[in-house]
C-alpha cells in the first residue's frame, strides 16, 4: 500500500488526553491538542474527549491510540489509573464506529517506544507520568504489554507507588529523582538493555541529571503520539 492520508494519534493518560494528526511520513500536521482527563475516567467520558479533540484536528484516514494499560486485539484488559468500566472494553471497535475510520490501539508506553527505539538489541522504555509505563523491544520488535509498574519493588511498594506522580508530589523532586535512579539500577541487571529511554510527562525533570547512566536517554513526551504512525507499518 502506498502513502495514505493523515493518522490521528491519541495518547490517553491519567491526567491528560492528547491528540495530533501525523502526515504519511509521520510528521505532525499541526500543534498538539489536549484536554484534562475527565473524571470519572470511564469509556464514554474518554471517548467524548477524543471526539472533541478529533474535531479540532485536520482530516485523517485512520486512528492510533495509546492506552495506559494492557491492550490485546483492541480490547482493554487493565486500566489502573482510569476507571474499572474499561475492563474488556472494545476501544478500537468503538472508535471505528464513532469516527468511521480504521483504528488500532496499543499500550501507551509501547506507542512511545515505537517512536524512539533504534532497532538494535534490547531496548527498554520507561514512561514517568501518572503511573509508570514500560515497553520492551528486542531488535526493534515489540514485546507487548510489559507491566512492570505493578510489580513489588521495595517495602511493600510497587514500582508505580515508588516513582509515580503521587510519589513525586509526596517526596519532592529531589528525592523522586533519586528514586528513579534506584529503579534504573534495579532493572539494569534484569533485562541488560543496550538503551533505556525515559519518556512521559515527568521525564523532563531528569534531562539535566548528570547521574543518569550512559545507556539512559530522556526523550520528549510528544513521542507518545509520534509512535502512532508505526502501528501501521504492516500496511506501508
Amino acid at each position: 500500500m502506498g502513502l495514505v492520508g493523515g493518522t490521528l494519534a491519541v495518547d490517553i493518560g491519567g491526567t491528560g488526553v492528547k491528540a495530533l494528526v501525523l502526515d504519511p511520513h509521520g510528521e505532525p500536521m499541526h500543534e498538539r491538542v489536549r484536554v484534562d482527563t475527565p473524571r470519572p475516567a470511564n469509556p464514554e467520558a474518554i471517548i467524548a474527549a477524543i471526539m472533541g479533540l478529533a474535531a479540532q484536528c485536520p482530516p485523517y484516514e485512520r486512528v492510533s491510540i495509546g492506552f495506559p494499560g494492557v491492550v490485546a486485539g483492541g480490547v482493554i484488559f487493565t486500566a489502573a489509573n482510569l476507571d474499572g468500566d474499561w475492563i474488556k472494553f472494545p476501544l478500537a471497535r468503538e472508535i471505528e464506529v464513532r469516527t468511521e475510520r480504521m483504528t488500532r490501539v496499543c499500550n501507551d508506553a509501547d506507542m512511545q517506544g515505537l517512536a524512539v527505539v533504534e532497532g538494535q538489541g534490547v531496548e527498554l522504555v520507561l514512561t514517568l507520568g501518572t503511573g509508570l509505563g514500560t515497553a520492551l523491544f528486542v531488535d526493534g520488535k515489540l514485546v507487548p504489554n510489559l507491566e512492570l509498574a505493578h510489580h513489588p519493588f521495595r517495602k511493600k511498594q510497587t514500582y508505580e507507588d515508588y516513582v509515580g506522580r503521587s510519589a513525586l508530589k509526596h517526596v519532592g523532586e529531589k528525592r523522586w529523582k533519586r528514586r528513579v535512579l534506584k529503579v534504573i539500577e534495579q532493572i539494569q541487571p534484569i533485562w541488560n538493555p543496550r538503551m533505556i529511554y525515559l519518556g512521559g510527562g515527568n521525564a523532563k525533570k531528569l534531562e539535566a541529571d548528570d547521574e543518569l547512566p550512559d545507556n539512559v536517554k530522556v526523550v520528549a513526551n510528544l513521542n507518545g503520539l509520534l509512535g502512532g504512525i508505526r502501528l501501521w507499518d504492516d500496511l506501508a
